[in-house]
């Protein structure tokens, strides 16, 4: 019998899967989100109905700067819908429109610059009429120091073009997150615009071995906690949040006092988002959910991770991702070339001896999590072969016969498809 058509999400597109005749497909989506019939009108009735906060024109009054910080390249903001409208309502409550910053929230990433950065802002009156910079987590005469967090001595460096603002705002796409439980938020001021050691502190093994230190849970999460700490030492803080549906368009926006607003649209997404599956599975296909997160290898071992509290130990995990940009950073390369030569275990000794992680190597220490459980299976075009080689999985040429080979293998036809890839966290409900 001829199967349903299944695409995944892949680059700019999607890969149709051809599944074997004999397998036995679990398709697994977010809920259907209601779209806005009007996604500028909701974007205005959060600026004037806040959570937790006035409204954007009365916190603009007697304000003589502000700072908007926005996503880097690597999440799908609509930031082309509501960036204007925000600075216009700042100028329209007194702020000068020179005094109004965007900086881009690039935590340790690459700078996004002309033809990117033009973008990622999305509207093109925004980069003619205010200065939009990068944040650079190694320039460290770039940062404000606030001393450590009381709990876990985090050492605290922010941006200080954010923080000598009148009018602070962080913006950004609430989504399930590997490590931090969701994104936006507080995420975007730390690690967004943090300084390189804060960043490296709380990616150390000693956060990121916790076991409640997963996606879609803040509740003693120690990232979450840390971050929490980090904007109440800096003071008054506001954010917008936006949350998108599988089209990228905007479903829902809050705006308001940065954890307030951003707990709002966590309420508003969780449900939409954890989906409770009846089984586990021998044969699980994912994505990292196409352009931008599946630019690099670094973003897709988000996908690799997310689904794993469906997959039977001993499983196969086959993701789809394009890398169109390649692998990574330097540093990520170092660390998956550590990871290829000492094996799992030995790396893993390596990190948790260290109170402050080298860049990056916390991606690679989030990829021993799927390898303990199972056997990982990557379908790829872009990475050349010694980035194929430090990867540390196999690598496949086609996902139907990294399918069929799976099905065939484990005995057991049922196939989890997780189109949409870490956008999706499927939850194990037997």
């Amino acid at each position: 019998m001829a199967h349903e058509k299944i695409e995944i999400a892949y680059g700019r597109g999607a890969l149709p899967l051809d599944l074997p005749e004999a397998a036995q497909p679990t398709v697994i989506r977010k809920a259907r989100l209601r779209k806005l019939p009007d996604q500028h009108g909701a974007i205005r009735q959060a600026f004037d109905n806040p959570v937790g906060s006035r409204p954007l024109r009365e916190l603009a009054r007697g304000r003589a700067s502000a700072c908007i910080l926005i996503c880097d390249i690597t999440r799908p903001v609509p930031n082309r819908l509501f960036l204007r409208p925000m600075i216009e309502t700042m100028v329209q409550g007194g702020i000068p429109i020179e005094r109004i910053v965007v900086l881009v929230a690039t935590g340790l990433h690459r700078p996004n610059l002309g033809d990117e950065l033009a973008e990622l802002v999305g509207d093109p009156w925004v980069i003619e009429n205010v200065r939009v910079e990068n944040h650079y987590a190694r320039n460290t005469q770039d940062h404000v120091d606030f001393g450590v967090t009381a709990t876990r001595g985090t050492p605290v460096r922010l941006n200080r073009l954010l923080v000598e603002a009148d009018l602070r705002i962080a913006t950004g796409l609430v989504e399930p997150h590997f490590m931090a439980g969701w994104s936006g938020g507080r995420k975007v001021v730390a690690p967004g615009v943090a300084g390189h050691e804060t960043i490296r502190t709380f990616h150390s093994a000693r956060f990121m071995e916790d076991p409640l230190a997963v996606q879609c849970n803040l509740t003693g999460n120690p990232l979450h906690e840390e971050q929490l700490q980090i904007v109440r030492m800096l003071g008054e803080v506001h954010a917008l949040n936006t949350v998108i549906d599988d089209d990228r368009d905007l479903v829902h926006v809050t705006f308001g006092e940065i954890i307030a607003s951003h707990l709002a649209a966590v309420d508003f997404i969780q449900d939409a988002t954890r989906i409770p599956v009846g089984r586990k599975f021998r044969t699980i296909v994912t994505s990292s959910a196409g352009y931008p997160l599946d630019k690099t290898y670094y973003q897709t071992i988000k996908g690799m991770v997310t689904p794993l509290d469906i997959l039977e130990p001993g499983g196969t995990l086959i993701i789809a991702s394009q890398c169109s940009e390649g692998f990574g950073s330097a540093e990520f390369r170092e660390a998956q070339a550590r990871l290829v030569a000492l094996g799992p275990e030995r790396f893993l000794a390596t990190l948790t001896a260290k109170s402050l992680a080298e860049i990056d190597e916390w991606q690679t220490e989030m990829q021993l999590k799927p390898m303990r459980l199972g056997r990982v299976q990557l379908y790829t075009e872009g990475l050349d072969a010694e980035e194929r080689r430090i990867t540390g999985v196999e690598l496949v040429a086609s996902l139907e016969a990294a399918i069929a080979r799976s099905v065939a293998d484990s005995g057991d036809p049922a196939v989890a498809v997780i189109p949409e890839g870490p956008y999706v966290v499927p939850v194990h409900r037997p």
